[in-house]
């Protein structure tokens, strides 16, 4: 299977805060959405939510990188979505569009590069 991502993903769970951003077709009708990610790179994030999401939907995210103690905020769409258990927990891709503010990159780039040096040291 060809890979499609840009960049590679760390394995890492991080506490996530999902708004909903109104335009789309059949939007949850939860403004506010309390679940985590599973993964992350800096073009992305796999998020685990109770919410379904339909694709493209346009999302603004609080993510809490644990362990920086650091919030950084992203806009992203929704390019994917798995359903887990029907109405309880629904896995989707979702691709940022924009990283706010703009040293949140270098400070999610640093991240990952520090998590993944721990992983490597660690084997």
């Amino acid at each position: 299977m060809e890979e499609k991502r840009k960049a590679g993903r760390l394995k890492d769970v991080n506490e996530i805060t999902i708004t909903v951003i109104p335009g789309g077709k059949n939007l949850p009708t939860e403004k506010t959405i309390y679940n985590y990610s599973k993964d992350i790179s800096l073009s992305g994030t796999q998020i685990q939510s109770n919410v379904f999401l339909p694709i493209d939907t346009t999302v603004k995210m609080d993510i809490n990188l644990k362990n920086l103690q650091q919030m950084i905020t992203a806009m992203g769409k929704v390019k994917w979505i798995n359903v887990i258990r029907e109405h309880e927990a629904y896995d989707a891709g979702v691709e940022f569009i924009n990283i706010i503010p703009r040293e949140a990159i270098r400070k999610l780039a640093g991240y990952i590069s520090l998590k993944q040096k721990l992983v490597l040291n660690t084997a």
